[in-house]
Protein backbone atom coordinates (compact mmCIF):
# COMPACT_ATOMS: atom_id res chain seq x y z
CA UNK A 1 0.00 0.00 0.00
CA UNK A 2 1.20 3.42 -1.02
CA UNK A 3 0.76 6.54 0.62
CA UNK A 4 0.67 9.72 -2.10
CA UNK A 5 2.70 12.35 -1.96
CA UNK A 6 0.77 15.90 -1.55
CA UNK A 7 -0.05 15.39 -3.31
CA UNK A 8 1.66 13.77 -6.11
CA UNK A 9 -1.38 14.26 -8.71
CA UNK A 10 -1.93 18.35 -8.55
CA UNK A 11 2.12 18.57 -9.19
CA UNK A 12 1.00 17.18 -12.65
CA UNK A 13 0.79 19.01 -15.53
CA UNK A 14 -3.39 20.34 -16.35
CA UNK A 15 -4.20 20.20 -12.55
CA UNK A 16 -4.69 23.02 -10.02
CA UNK A 17 -4.28 23.99 -6.34
CA UNK A 18 -6.09 26.77 -4.96
CA UNK A 19 -3.11 28.12 -2.85
CA UNK A 20 -4.74 27.48 0.31
CA UNK A 21 -4.57 23.82 1.28
CA UNK A 22 -6.91 22.42 -1.65
CA UNK A 23 -6.00 20.67 -4.45
CA UNK A 24 -8.72 20.26 -7.94
CA UNK A 25 -7.38 16.94 -9.93
CA UNK A 26 -9.10 15.87 -12.83
CA UNK A 27 -8.80 12.13 -14.57
CA UNK A 28 -10.30 9.96 -17.26
CA UNK A 29 -9.91 6.34 -16.43
CA UNK A 30 -11.38 3.67 -18.79
CA UNK A 31 -13.84 0.73 -17.14
CA UNK A 32 -11.40 -2.19 -16.03
CA UNK A 33 -8.60 0.21 -14.34
CA UNK A 34 -8.13 -0.52 -10.72
CA UNK A 35 -6.63 1.93 -8.03
CA UNK A 36 -5.33 -0.51 -5.84
CA UNK A 37 -5.49 -0.11 -2.02
CA UNK A 38 -3.60 3.20 -1.20
CA UNK A 39 -4.21 6.54 0.73
CA UNK A 40 -3.42 9.82 0.62
CA UNK A 41 -2.04 12.41 3.06
CA UNK A 42 -5.17 14.87 1.94
CA UNK A 43 -8.75 14.26 2.67
CA UNK A 44 -10.60 14.22 -0.73
CA UNK A 45 -13.99 14.38 -2.46
CA UNK A 46 -14.26 12.00 -5.50
CA UNK A 47 -16.87 12.74 -8.13
CA UNK A 48 -17.39 10.98 -11.54
CA UNK A 49 -18.95 13.30 -13.91
CA UNK A 50 -19.68 10.58 -16.06
CA UNK A 51 -19.19 6.91 -15.46
CA UNK A 52 -19.48 4.80 -12.31
CA UNK A 53 -16.81 3.53 -10.09
CA UNK A 54 -16.90 1.45 -7.02
CA UNK A 55 -14.80 2.45 -3.69
CA UNK A 56 -13.76 0.05 -1.23
CA UNK A 57 -12.58 0.80 2.38
CA UNK A 58 -11.94 -1.17 5.48
CA UNK A 59 -15.65 -0.73 6.24
CA UNK A 60 -17.56 -1.82 3.26
CA UNK A 61 -17.76 -1.43 -0.56
CA UNK A 62 -19.52 1.84 -2.02
CA UNK A 63 -21.11 2.07 -5.30
CA UNK A 64 -20.88 5.48 -6.78
CA UNK A 65 -22.80 6.05 -9.77
CA UNK A 66 -22.61 10.07 -11.23
CA UNK A 67 -25.73 11.21 -9.02
CA UNK A 68 -23.41 10.58 -5.66
CA UNK A 69 -19.73 11.07 -4.91
CA UNK A 70 -17.72 9.99 -1.97
CA UNK A 71 -15.94 11.46 1.10
CA UNK A 72 -12.47 10.31 2.17
CA UNK A 73 -10.70 11.14 4.94
CA UNK A 74 -6.83 11.58 5.36
CA UNK A 75 -5.22 8.35 5.68
CA UNK A 76 -8.16 6.02 4.77
CA UNK A 77 -6.96 3.09 2.84
CA UNK A 78 -8.96 2.61 0.08
CA UNK A 79 -9.36 1.64 -3.51
CA UNK A 80 -11.10 2.30 -6.81
CA UNK A 81 -12.77 0.25 -9.31
CA UNK A 82 -13.67 1.78 -12.73
CA UNK A 83 -17.25 0.11 -13.71
CA UNK A 84 -17.77 2.46 -16.83
CA UNK A 85 -15.45 4.94 -18.15
CA UNK A 86 -15.32 7.77 -15.55
CA UNK A 87 -14.53 11.45 -15.67
CA UNK A 88 -13.58 11.71 -12.51
CA UNK A 89 -13.03 15.46 -10.63
CA UNK A 90 -11.40 15.39 -6.85
CA UNK A 91 -11.12 17.86 -4.74
CA UNK A 92 -7.99 17.00 -2.34
CA UNK A 93 -8.27 18.75 1.37
CA UNK A 94 -5.00 19.44 3.23
CA UNK A 95 -5.92 18.52 6.95
CA UNK A 96 -4.84 21.80 7.89
CA UNK A 97 -7.15 23.43 5.75
CA UNK A 98 -9.91 21.15 7.42
CA UNK A 99 -8.89 22.35 11.09
CA UNK A 100 -9.48 25.82 9.94
CA UNK A 101 -12.51 25.33 8.42
CA UNK A 102 -13.16 23.69 11.60
CA UNK A 103 -14.59 20.83 9.40
CA UNK A 104 -12.22 17.94 10.40
CA UNK A 105 -14.75 16.46 13.67
CA UNK A 106 -17.61 15.87 11.30
CA UNK A 107 -15.96 14.50 8.54
CA UNK A 108 -13.18 11.42 10.05
CA UNK A 109 -15.23 8.65 8.43
CA UNK A 110 -15.70 7.78 5.25
CA UNK A 111 -19.57 8.27 3.27
CA UNK A 112 -21.22 8.76 -0.02
CA UNK A 113 -22.84 11.59 -1.04
CA UNK A 114 -26.25 12.08 -2.74
CA UNK A 115 -25.09 14.87 -5.35
CA UNK A 116 -27.44 17.68 -5.45
CA UNK A 117 -27.78 20.02 -8.71
CA UNK A 118 -25.97 22.78 -6.73
CA UNK A 119 -23.64 20.53 -5.86
CA UNK A 120 -22.78 19.17 -9.36
CA UNK A 121 -22.59 22.38 -10.99
CA UNK A 122 -20.23 23.83 -8.01
CA UNK A 123 -17.58 20.94 -8.69
CA UNK A 124 -17.94 21.56 -12.18
CA UNK A 125 -17.58 25.29 -12.21
CA UNK A 126 -14.61 24.44 -10.17
CA UNK A 127 -12.83 23.08 -13.31
CA UNK A 128 -13.75 25.27 -15.64
CA UNK A 129 -10.61 27.02 -16.18
CA UNK A 130 -11.71 30.22 -14.56
CA UNK A 131 -8.56 30.57 -11.96
CA UNK A 132 -10.13 33.60 -9.85
CA UNK A 133 -9.23 32.87 -6.59
CA UNK A 134 -11.76 34.53 -4.65
CA UNK A 135 -14.43 33.09 -7.14
CA UNK A 136 -12.86 29.12 -6.20
CA UNK A 137 -12.45 29.84 -2.94
CA UNK A 138 -16.40 31.03 -2.48
CA UNK A 139 -17.00 27.90 -5.29
CA UNK A 140 -14.96 25.38 -2.24
CA UNK A 141 -16.72 26.60 0.90
CA UNK A 142 -20.24 26.37 -1.37
CA UNK A 143 -19.14 22.39 -2.03
CA UNK A 144 -18.63 21.69 1.81
CA UNK A 145 -21.93 23.12 2.40
CA UNK A 146 -24.01 21.37 0.24
CA UNK A 147 -21.35 18.20 1.70
CA UNK A 148 -22.95 18.32 4.81
CA UNK A 149 -26.60 18.11 3.52
CA UNK A 150 -26.08 15.29 0.98
CA UNK A 151 -25.00 12.16 3.20
CA UNK A 152 -26.49 9.08 1.63
CA UNK A 153 -25.87 5.35 2.06
CA UNK A 154 -28.69 3.44 -0.55
CA UNK A 155 -25.48 2.03 -2.53
CA UNK A 156 -23.15 0.92 0.70
CA UNK A 157 -22.50 -2.17 1.30
CA UNK A 158 -21.05 -3.28 4.44
CA UNK A 159 -18.35 -5.59 4.82
CA UNK A 160 -17.80 -7.87 8.17
CA UNK A 161 -15.29 -8.43 9.57
CA UNK A 162 -15.68 -11.78 11.54
CA UNK A 163 -13.82 -14.39 9.21
CA UNK A 164 -17.07 -16.42 8.34
CA UNK A 165 -19.49 -14.06 8.17
CA UNK A 166 -16.49 -12.04 5.21
CA UNK A 167 -16.54 -15.79 3.76
CA UNK A 168 -20.21 -15.85 3.46
CA UNK A 169 -20.27 -12.51 2.35
CA UNK A 170 -17.71 -12.82 -0.56
CA UNK A 171 -19.88 -15.73 -1.61
CA UNK A 172 -22.73 -13.44 -2.30
CA UNK A 173 -20.57 -10.43 -3.80
CA UNK A 174 -18.99 -13.27 -6.07
CA UNK A 175 -22.36 -13.80 -7.31
CA UNK A 176 -25.16 -11.50 -5.97
CA UNK A 177 -27.66 -12.59 -8.81
CA UNK A 178 -27.96 -15.72 -7.50
CA UNK A 179 -30.55 -17.48 -4.98
CA UNK A 180 -28.42 -18.00 -1.37
CA UNK A 181 -30.12 -19.87 1.21
CA UNK A 182 -28.57 -19.05 4.67
CA UNK A 183 -28.07 -22.68 5.52
CA UNK A 184 -26.40 -23.60 2.57
CA UNK A 185 -23.75 -21.04 3.07
CA UNK A 186 -23.52 -21.42 6.99
CA UNK A 187 -22.37 -24.96 5.67
CA UNK A 188 -20.10 -23.45 3.41
CA UNK A 189 -18.31 -21.23 5.97
CA UNK A 190 -18.38 -23.82 9.01
CA UNK A 191 -21.53 -22.46 11.20
CA UNK A 192 -24.94 -22.28 11.87
CA UNK A 193 -27.58 -20.95 10.55
CA UNK A 194 -28.34 -19.05 13.62
CA UNK A 195 -24.95 -17.97 14.35
CA UNK A 196 -24.79 -16.54 10.86
CA UNK A 197 -27.87 -14.89 10.69
CA UNK A 198 -27.13 -13.10 14.08
CA UNK A 199 -23.22 -12.10 12.76
CA UNK A 200 -24.60 -10.87 9.74
CA UNK A 201 -26.81 -8.01 12.16
CA UNK A 202 -23.92 -7.58 14.87
CA UNK A 203 -21.28 -7.22 12.06
CA UNK A 204 -23.63 -4.98 9.06
CA UNK A 205 -27.09 -3.33 11.31
CA UNK A 206 -28.61 -5.51 8.61
CA UNK A 207 -30.48 -8.63 8.50
CA UNK A 208 -28.83 -11.73 5.91
CA UNK A 209 -32.17 -11.08 3.96
CA UNK A 210 -31.55 -6.89 3.51
CA UNK A 211 -27.62 -7.20 3.15
CA UNK A 212 -28.15 -9.76 -0.37
CA UNK A 213 -30.99 -7.03 -1.22
CA UNK A 214 -28.61 -4.76 -1.17
CA UNK A 215 -25.62 -6.67 -2.88
CA UNK A 216 -28.18 -7.86 -5.42
CA UNK A 217 -29.39 -3.89 -5.79
CA UNK A 218 -25.93 -2.77 -6.23
CA UNK A 219 -25.53 -5.18 -9.24
CA UNK A 220 -28.60 -3.62 -10.47
CA UNK A 221 -26.86 -0.41 -10.18
CA UNK A 222 -23.84 -1.46 -11.65
CA UNK A 223 -25.50 -3.12 -14.78
CA UNK A 224 -27.23 0.11 -15.42
CA UNK A 225 -24.48 2.28 -15.76
CA UNK A 226 -22.82 -0.20 -18.26
CA UNK A 227 -25.41 -1.16 -20.16
CA UNK A 228 -28.34 2.21 -19.60
CA UNK A 229 -30.66 0.62 -22.31
CA UNK A 230 -30.63 -2.80 -20.56
CA UNK A 231 -34.35 -3.63 -20.31
CA UNK A 232 -35.63 -3.68 -16.81
CA UNK A 233 -37.82 -6.81 -17.12
CA UNK A 234 -34.51 -8.83 -18.92
CA UNK A 235 -32.49 -7.03 -15.92
CA UNK A 236 -35.43 -8.39 -12.81
CA UNK A 237 -35.26 -11.23 -14.49
CA UNK A 238 -31.04 -12.03 -14.56
CA UNK A 239 -31.55 -10.49 -10.79
CA UNK A 240 -34.12 -13.25 -9.69
CA UNK A 241 -36.82 -11.73 -9.42
CA UNK A 242 -40.11 -12.70 -10.24
CA UNK A 243 -41.38 -9.50 -11.68
CA UNK A 244 -40.92 -6.41 -12.47
CA UNK A 245 -43.18 -4.82 -10.02
CA UNK A 246 -40.85 -7.28 -7.54
CA UNK A 247 -37.39 -5.85 -8.52
CA UNK A 248 -38.98 -1.94 -8.55
CA UNK A 249 -40.07 -2.71 -5.30
CA UNK A 250 -36.69 -4.03 -4.20
CA UNK A 251 -34.87 -0.67 -5.94
CA UNK A 252 -37.06 1.35 -4.23
CA UNK A 253 -36.59 -0.15 -1.00
CA UNK A 254 -32.85 0.43 -1.14
CA UNK A 255 -32.48 3.74 -3.35
CA UNK A 256 -35.88 5.31 -2.68
CA UNK A 257 -36.59 5.47 -6.35
CA UNK A 258 -37.88 3.24 -9.15
CA UNK A 259 -35.30 1.77 -11.81
CA UNK A 260 -36.86 3.86 -14.32
CA UNK A 261 -36.63 7.25 -11.73
CA UNK A 262 -33.55 6.41 -10.45
CA UNK A 263 -31.55 5.94 -14.29
CA UNK A 264 -33.43 9.21 -15.36
CA UNK A 265 -31.12 11.31 -12.73
CA UNK A 266 -27.95 10.15 -15.03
Amino acid sequence: MSIAETPIAALLRGQRTTGDGVHLVARHYKKGVRLDTHMHREAQLVYAARGTMQVTTPKGRWLVPPDRAVWVPARLEHAIDVLADIDMRTLYFDVAWLRREQRSASLEAEFVVRVSRLLHETILALFDGRNNSERTGLLVRLAMLELHQAEDSATFIPLPHEPRCRRAADIVLADPTASHEIETLAREVGTSARTLSRLFSSETQLSFKSWCQRARIAAAIERLSMEPNVPVKQLASELGYASIPAFSHAFRQVTGKTPTEYWELK
